[in-house]
């Protein structure tokens, strides 16, 4: 939440933060907040998100096929990954994080831009599959698949249960980069064996449960 205030402030002052503003590409009041907020050891929505989407970034930009895409907005990261099918596709993975969490932190979309209506069905069939092994395994999430694209929303777990749980920036890239890089090996298995289902699902089962072995904490 913000609310507007009134400050007295040097004419002086007021240029040299505008010409800083102008340079971080944010505005006056931008600028100022964070300012005050670092002077009083307080971590705005607006850092937090930073933060989280910096570790996010250091920990899969340039690996495994990941390139970070640019940014639309300060509340959402875009990371880019090759599958390897006909004509490489390019599956789009976006991270929104919300600036006031109250148990869902965020939300993760993937897409992929395709006339290919055969390759439109085949994520279909992913999306389906990969909903089913999570909710085997750590129960209901909140999750859509429509027309080729899905959407989920991030809730940090602890012990595989839905409480959430209050963690720092970094820890929470951590956990949604941990997320991320799962989903995709797991969509480029199920490329691997479009012949035979059930071993897809059977190595995806197995993918999931690795990834929940790996830590106490899981979105």
């Amino acid at each position: 939440m913000k609310s507007v205030y009134s400050l007295m402030l040097d004419d002086g002052v007021v240029a040299a933060i505008d010409r800083l503003a102008y340079l971080q590409n944010t505005n006056r009041s931008g600028l100022v907040n964070q300012i005050l907020a670092e002077y009083a050891s307080y971590v705005t929505p607006e850092q937090r998100i930073r933060e989280a989407f910096g570790r996010i970034s250091a920990l899969l930009d340039g690996q495994e096929s990941f390139q970070l895409a640019m940014q639309p907005s300060d509340t959402m990261l875009s990371l880019r990954s090759a599958l390897l099918y006909k004509y490489n596709p390019t599956v789009r993975y976006s991270v929104e994080l919300f600036r006031s969490p109250d148990g869902e932190v965020g939300e993760l979309r993937v897409s992929m831009r395709t006339q290919n209506s055969a390759l439109t069905e085949y994520m279909m069939r992913f999306y389906r599959l990969w909903a089913r092994v999570e909710e085997t395994h750590i129960g209901r999430i909140s999750w859509q698949a429509v027309e080729g694209k899905y959407s989920r929303r991030l809730v940090v777990r602890e012990n595989r249960r839905a409480d959430a749980a209050a963690v720092s920036p970094e820890t929470l890239g951590e956990l949604i980069a941990a997320y991320i890089r799962t989903f995709d090996r797991a969509l480029k298995m199920f490329f691997q064996l479009l012949d035979d289902p059930a071993a897809a699902a059977q190595e995806i089962d197995e993918i999931y449960t690795r990834y929940l072995h790996a830590s106490s904490l899981i979105v």
